[in-house]
């Protein structure tokens, strides 16, 4: 891997599109996963003393991954003229992909200060990166980080992620990366320590694999919870997709429509027997009421006034009732989509919600059923606050959504992240959205569709909560942190011992001429 700007050009290039595909294919393990993220990775480190080539690098995988975002035009049903509806989405794309490599090309600096070439380096950075991607989880920003590449294709791999969480998860597929890029040069060098180098790292992702794969044994799920002697009745949770487009929910066919159609699901899911029936996010508009009493407890997504301004939020209507009682608000807006920056004026931003006003960031909900940790859209990325609202007494995790009008790569996505939240915080997940995905994923991360993409309709799942806290749950991102200090005092003492004072030049001894008699 050679240090040429062009060669260093190309390899950038090239390793952003791997990781982009890693974040965007989702399949058997030969798809996404470390076996593309690893030799992404690889090539990123190999262009690390060319900032610029590294913030390319960013720039193509969020790209590459992020494509759904062209999935806005067009815009012209929220006001903009169809001329600029193009451009305008393919600017939003662009500015993503830029701002990832801005920080991506920042941590390449970084590294020009520590170097790359020993461990203590490698981890620094390695945990650098992994603690960056869960501060940026808790931004207006959707990010999808390098930790989310390992689901679906390697569940047990991504099993550590209930001890280190996704941004360890992230650190580690650094130095998996950082592995192959210093096989590579070893190879190319000529070097010693090839065989060595190599054992070790095969050794190190088995034994990895074979400690995730082993923490599902003892996660709780409910397939034992049923078929043991003395078996827990799990509630029956119905799910309701409506199927509406975004760009046509507030023509008045489809307003007038919703009510008559948010009955007949309520009287569905009352049919089946259901213990309450979950409606996706932004189903219910603002002052909305049942044009009958709720036949069992409605949690569904709305909007409500709170002190003057608007919120969305995850309302419950309980059985008996037509308006909600309870909610529990939405923390992270969309930029730009439902919030507007002061200084850009109170316009209604790119959607027909604009302008709403954020709530409290935290995520249990206490409501008559079991506690549960709330994900309003993409809240889903925060898996630092849904780990909190666990270890605060949640015993499942409930996502609403509505992903319309982006294509089901997005979905997928989506599911990926629900994955890992599960996964971290050993909680069964609930998925309600719009147009999908409506589904279940076990408190090991497997997954269950309820409903195919874009298909109207109820669902009935089973929903066994548990009170069992993971070693992510208990202490978060302390041990990367800790790990992350601990090196980086390393490499400062390295530093500092390579740069003290040199031992003082030692004289030619010089030997007398022999004596010629």
């Amino acid at each position: 891997m050679g240090d040429d700007r062009s060669m260093a050009v190309l390899q950038a290039a090239s390793g952003g599109v791997l990781a982009g595909l890693a974040l965007s294919l989702h399949g058997g393990w030969w798809l996404g996963g470390p076996l593309w993220m690893t030799p992404a990775l690889a090539l990123l480190w190999s262009v690390l003393r060319q900032p610029f080539a590294a913030a390319l690098w960013g720039v193509v995988a969020v790209l590459v991954s992020h494509r759904w975002l062209l999935a806005l035009h067009p815009l012209t049903w929220i006001g903009v003229p169809a001329p600029l509806s193009l451009p305008l989405a393919t600017l939003i794309w662009l500015l993503c992909g830029l701002a990832a490599g801005v920080l991506v090309g920042l941590w390449a600096w970084l590294a020009t200060l520590t170097g790359r070439r020993r461990l203590p380096a490698a981890v620094l950075l390695a945990g650098c990166w992994g603690l960056a991607e869960v501060g940026l989880a808790r931004t207006p920003l959707f990010w999808i980080g390098v930790g989310g590449s390992l689901l679906p294709a390697d569940p047990w791999l991504a099993g550590l992620a209930r001890w280190l969480g996704a941004g360890g998860l992230a650190a580690l597929l650094l130095l998996l990366g950082w592995w192959l890029w210093r096989l590579v040069r070893l190879v190319q060098l000529g070097a010693r320590g090839q065989r060595s180098t190599l054992l070790a790292g095969l050794v190190l992702l088995v034994l990895a694999h074979g400690l995730g794969g082993w923490e599902h044994r003892w996660v709780p799920t409910a397939e034992p919870a049923l078929s043991a002697p003395h078996p827990v009745a799990p509630w029956r949770v119905a799910l309701w997709q409506p199927a509406i487009p975004t760009r046509e929910k507030f023509l008045t066919e489809q307003q007038l429509r919703l009510p008559a159609r948010l009955d007949a699901a309520l009287v569905e899911a009352a049919r089946a027997q259901a213990d309450w029936l979950v409606v996706p996010e932004g189903t219910l508009p603002l002052q909305g009421r049942l044009q009958e009493p709720a036949p069992l407890p409605l949690l569904t997504g709305g909007f409500r006034w709170h002190r003057g301004r608007q919120r969305s939020a995850l309302l419950l209507i309980p059985a008996g009732a037509r308006q909600p009682i309870d909610a529990i608000d939405k923390h992270r807006l969309v930029p730009l989509g439902e919030w507007v920056p002061s200084w850009l004026g109170a316009g209604p931003g790119l959607s027909a919600v604009g302008g709403l006003e954020p709530g409290s960031p935290a995520r249990l909900w206490r409501w008559k059923g079991p506690p549960a940790a709330v994900a309003i859209c993409y809240e889903i990325s925060n898996g630092a606050a849904l780990a909190r609202a666990v270890a605060d007494g949640a015993q499942w995790l409930l996502t609403i959504a509505n992903l319309d009008p982006y294509p089901v790569l997005l979905q997928r996505q989506f599911l990926a992240l629900a994955q890992l939240r599960s996964v971290e915080t050993a909680r069964p997940l609930l998925s309600a959205a719009n147009t999908g995905p409506t589904a279940t994923v076990a408190a090991t991360g497997e997954v269950r569709w309820l409903l195919p993409s874009g298909a109207a309709a109820v669902a009935i799942a089973p929903l066994v909560p548990t009170d069992a806290l993971s070693a992510y749950v208990r202490w978060r991102e302390a041990p990367l942190g800790w790990l992350t200090l601990l090196a980086a005092l390393l490499v400062l003492r390295q530093r500092l011992a390579g740069s003290g004072p040199r031992p003082a030049a030692v004289p030619p001894s010089r030997t007398p001429p022999p004596d010629p008699g």
